[in-house]
């Protein structure tokens, strides 16, 4: 089969494009590393495409599905306006591409735009979109359900992603990556006070599979996440165990108005194991486990025997 992987260069679509290579297929990845880096892409035998994808760009042609993985993805993004124009704007030329070529779409949204809403949070519940990266994923969501009878789409809303070939993300990285730093430079882990915060953490190879799981599953849109809540505190404790460390947490007053910060993520996870077949399987500390070793050792291979 042959895929399409934007983003590829990126952390989930240069595992994602890992992936679908080593399973035989012929994946190209279009990628403007305004958010990447060429390492992610180590061993990638595929086509690569230098372009921002809100910009025109030649899809190859016979196509299998596009997975749409490319965004501005940082929250804290200062041009709002920039932000919400490329995300979108991208996203309806594949759209427009999809219909044309009947081709079709995966693509990456987000838990960002539940807000501080009621958890579990629901694909349907009332929405809060704080940032303007949750308003663009939000309107590109609308945009897959008025194209419903045209494109056969599948939106991911991920929850709190982690995992190998997010390095290069900088600030936007994964808490745990945050962390994990601090502490292996022996350095007590910085975390809001006072650590009673929660995250629903998902291992990126989870991500990955649900991306595949979407392929045979039904159209719509499905939260991506664990089920499973775990606070700060309870992270830095985690941490500590695999890492053989005893640091305390560092409390420090949070930066962010409370308005613009989610306090509670956790996904409920039904909807996508009635419609995708899709059931995450790492638990927290195993995945955490897996993660430190390609860290420590970053061209060594992970548990599932591939890097």
């Amino acid at each position: 089969m042959k895929f399409l992987v934007t983003g590829g260069a990126g952390f989930i679509g240069s595992q994602l494009a890992l992936q679908l290579e080593r399973a035989g297929h012929e994946v190209c990845v279009v990628d403007d590393f305004s958010s990447a880096s060429q390492d992610n892409l180590r061993g990638f035998r595929g086509a690569l495409i230098r372009q921002d994808i809100s910009q025109s760009f030649p899809i190859p042609e016979d196509l299998n599905a596009i997975f749409h993985q490319a965004a501005i993805t940082d929250p804290r993004y200062p041009n709002g306006e920039e932000l919400i124009e490329k995300n979108v704007g991208g996203f309806q030329k594949l759209l427009d591409h999809c219909e044309k070529k009947r081709v079709p779409l995966i693509y990456a949204s987000t838990a960002g735009l539940y807000g501080n809403g009621p958890v579990p949070m629901e694909e349907d519940q009332s929405k809060e979109c704080t940032t303007a990266y949750a308003r663009s994923k939000f309107r590109m969501d609308e945009l897959a359900e008025h194209y419903r009878e045209k494109v056969f789409s599948v939106g991911l809303r991920y929850f709190n992603v982690f995992g190998p070939n997010e390095a290069h993300k900088g600030r936007p990285a994964s808490m745990i990556y945050h962390l994990w730093k601090q502490m292996r430079e022996g350095k007590r882990p910085r975390i809001f006070k006072w650590g009673e915060q929660v995250r629903d953490f998902i291992y990126v190879k989870d991500v990955v599979r649900a991306n595949l799981c979407a392929l045979t599953g039904k159209p719509g849109i499905y939260n991506v996440g664990t089920g499973v809540g775990t606070s700060f505190n309870d992270l830095v404790v985690i941490l500590n165990r695999v890492m053989g460390t005893q640091l305390e947490p560092d409390y420090f007053e949070m930066p962010f108005s409370k308005d613009t910060y989610q306090g509670h993520t956790l996904a409920s996870t039904l909807r996508a194991e009635k419609g995708l077949g899709f059931k995450a399987e790492w638990g927290l500390e195993r995945a955490i486990t897996d993660y430190l070793a390609t860290l420590q050792y970053p061209h060594s291979k992970a548990e599932d025997g591939r890097e």
